[in-house]
């Protein structure tokens, strides 16, 4: 029983994690920030999340923004510049490199 009191603990943990990425997607934060929002060590958050969800805080981070960027890149005529800046990034290059990298495709 203990050890599925792990599971559903680290589960609930990685879904709040999840919660504040795609509310604060926008922003730059760090692992230690989201670890004090969520009220707890700032490694087992980034063990318990990779553990979760297979990927590293970052990568989920990169995931979302580029999740909203290609909505909007479908659904607009904003040019990828101003996607960049919409979805977080401040360099429209660094936004390209990630959103190929994520998605394996260039964002124009």
């Amino acid at each position: 029983m203990a050890q599925e009191d792990k599971i559903t603990a680290g589960s609930l943990l990685a879904k709040q994690a999840v919660c504040y990425i795609r509310e604060h997607s926008r922003q730059k934060f760090s692992l230690s920030e989201i670890a004090r929002a969520l009220f707890v060590n700032r490694n087992y958050l980034a063990r318990v999340f990779r553990q979760e969800t297979g990927v590293t805080l970052l990568q989920y981070h990169h995931f979302v923004r580029c999740e909203k960027a290609k909505k909007l890149l479908a659904e607009t005529d904003l040019p990828v510049a101003e996607i960049s800046a919409a979805v977080g990034y401040v360099s429209p290059a660094h936004f390209s490199h990630q959103f190929k990298k994520i998605t394996g495709c260039a964002p124009s």
